[in-house]
């Protein structure tokens, strides 16, 4: 019997949450802006020491309301 790495999978949590540049590349945005926008309140974020991340949820929905 042979064991392969391709077989092991790693049980890697779905990600939850979005860093202030994930925000700024998915809308094509510079990060003071991205960083403005959070300010403004548009996202629920969660302060992980001096970390800011954006709930995913709460950031799709906000994106998602947007009318382009």
């Amino acid at each position: 019997m042979s064991q392969t790495t391709n077989s092991v999978q790693r049980n890697v949590p779905e990600q939850r949450t979005y860093k202030v540049e994930d925000i700024a590349a998915i809308l094509n945005i510079g990060r003071t802006s991205a960083y403005s926008l959070v300010k403004e309140g548009h996202f629920k974020i969660v302060r992980v020491g001096n970390a800011i991340r954006v709930s995913k949820k709460s950031f799709d929905e906000w994106l998602d309301a947007q009318t382009f």
